[in-house]
């Protein structure tokens, strides 16, 4: 992940050297007028510019996968407001207070990346990395993360996703059905889960031993194709994922 620290104050550029310490190949945009500052926080790797910090956001959109804010949350809505385009392209922005007390996704937090790196950056500097994603805060299943630790391929329109995501959240009964992968996920799921599997979801071991009329929603773990029977009767609230073939 290319990730770059925006700061804009001299004692968030402070920070911000810490920060790099935990991501060092990160690079630091700050105002010119912290130049010393932020040349002794990141040597060779910061930008210093002249003007305001929305000015940036532009560059900083399109040359970095992850961006940590020293700025107060409501100035980065902001700024980063007239660009934004959609989840999927997006980058990961996340906003750390001047006190290093908190890490907070505020833009990309599953696809992006934003939960993830806001955990690293608060076990970095000992903070609490503040998770607003439904699945994240009850430490449920992510639809849009399953297997991703393990390089599995997702396949499925993003209404089928929204269905899927809600139903795993609202507490509906889910059918996880795993036919192919390996079954070492969960507790490595979006950066780890402790507790039991949410008593939502179902597993099964076969497609065609789930009923489609007692789920609101499928996960389907497989390499095969889904048979056609199946193809209609789930359609708009089936996810499939594609572990590599072995």
């Amino acid at each position: 992940m290319r990730v770059a620290i925006i700061s804009i104050t001299r004692h968030g550029i402070a920070l911000a050297g810490r920060v790099r310490a935990a991501w060092p190949g990160a690079r630091l945009y700050a105002p010119a007028k912290f130049r010393s500052e932020a040349t002794a926080a990141a040597p060779d790797a910061c930008h210093c510019y002249e003007g305001k910090i929305g000015d940036q956001i532009p560059e900083l959109f399109a040359n970095f996968d992850g961006i940590i804010a020293i700025v107060s949350l409501g100035a980065m809505v902001r700024v980063i407001a007239p660009h934004l385009k959609g989840k999927d392209v997006d980058p990961a922005v996340v906003v750390v207070d001047e006190a290093g007390k908190f890490a907070i996704p505020m833009l990309s937090g599953h696809l992006g990346g934003a939960n993830a790196l806001a955990h690293h950056i608060a076990r970095a500097l000992g903070a609490q990395a503040v998770l607003t994603t439904a699945s994240d805060a009850r430490q449920t299943l992510a639809v849009d993360l399953f297997g991703r630790e393990l390089g599995w391929r997702m396949e499925a329109a993003h209404d089928a996703i929204v269905c899927a995501s809600a139903a795993v959240v609202n507490d509906e009964p889910v059918a996880l059905v795993q036919e192919a992968g390996s079954e070492d996920w969960w507790t490595r799921h979006a950066d780890g889960r402790s507790g039991p599997l949410p008593g939502n979801l179902h597993r099964f071991s076969r497609l065609e031993d789930v009923d489609p009329t007692r789920f609101a929603a499928v996960l389907w773990v497989s390499l095969r194709e889904m048979p056609g029977s199946y193809t209609t009767a789930l359609a708009g609230r089936c996810v499939t994922y594609r572990p590599e073939a072995a």
